[in-house]
């Protein structure tokens, strides 16, 4: 079966990748886990094999099939459910009444969707432990800078940086490395005393142009010296850039605007 590059189909190969995802989510027979696009179901098995119960999405109807096929067993036994939906379509609650854990070769073009749709949602998953682009796994759990994507993500956990896949590792290989990264203690604790909605918009705002300094971008919360002055409070003088900022900075910063 050919992969589908508008879907994002980068078929893993490698077995040594897949114990690696399943040691970092530190998998057991007792979990039950989302996978996101199955594929042709090389971590499936893997996921089988350590005894957890599966429930897969995928979007791919012909994917479905060899799903079904390979899978049969499984299947009828109640340890893999396969649903043919997007994932970003989901009705979560409709499929996982229990905790779960998400682990998953997710594709590249909606990586950052994905983590935010599952990170913010009602009924979030215990951990999550993805393969996506090298470049975005840095952003989010290794580099000093902040962007809005590792912000996003820190605000609701804790991630990590687990090792890096060589693209000849999928079949097709991909144009760039990917890496393995785990997020954890998932929760939204974070927003016990300040409004999410409120501190995203002062975090989108912060971040709106990257030219400018930050207190030019926090212009619509209030007027120059008011903006200044709360910055000299946190620390940070009038030339701070929004990628200076720390996650807890930005949340003192939110309460303070």
């Amino acid at each position: 079966m050919k992969a589908k590059k508008h879907l994002g189909q980068h078929f893993l190969t490698s077995k040594p990748v897949l114990k690696d995802m399943l040691t970092a989510a530190q998998i057991t027979k007792d979990d039950t886990v989302l996978e996101i696009g199955p594929g042709k179901g090389m971590l499936t098995r893997a996921l089988l094999q350590e005894g957890a119960t599966v429930i897969a999405i995928e979007t791919d109807a012909a994917m479905i099939a060899i799903l079904g096929d390979a899978f049969d067993d499984y299947i009828r036994n109640g340890k893999l459910t396969i649903i043919h939906e997007d994932v970003l379509g989901l009705t979560l609650r409709k499929y996982i009444a229990t905790d779960y854990k998400i682990v998953a070769n997710i594709p590249y073009y909606i990586t950052g969707e994905i983590i935010r749709l599952f990170l913010s949602a009602d009924h979030p998953p215990l951990s999550m432990t993805l393969l996506v682009q090298k470049e975005v796994a840095h952003r989010i759990a290794r580099d000093t800078k902040e962007s809005i994507l590792s912000i996003s993500v820190k605000v609701f956990g804790a991630p990590r940086y687990v090792g890096t896949v060589a693209a000849r590792y999928f079949n097709p290989a991909p144009k760039v490395d990917s890496a393995i990264v785990h997020i954890d203690t998932i929760s939204k604790q974070f927003f016990e005393n300040v409004s999410e909605e409120h501190f995203f918009k002062v975090v989108k705002n912060g971040f709106s142009n990257k030219r400018k300094k930050l207190a030019n971008n926090l212009a619509p919360f209030g007027s120059r010296e008011k903006i200044l002055s709360v910055l000299h409070d946190l620390g940070f003088d009038e030339n701070a850039r929004a990628e200076e900022i720390h996650v807890d900075q930005w949340k003192e910063l939110a309460l303070l605007l």
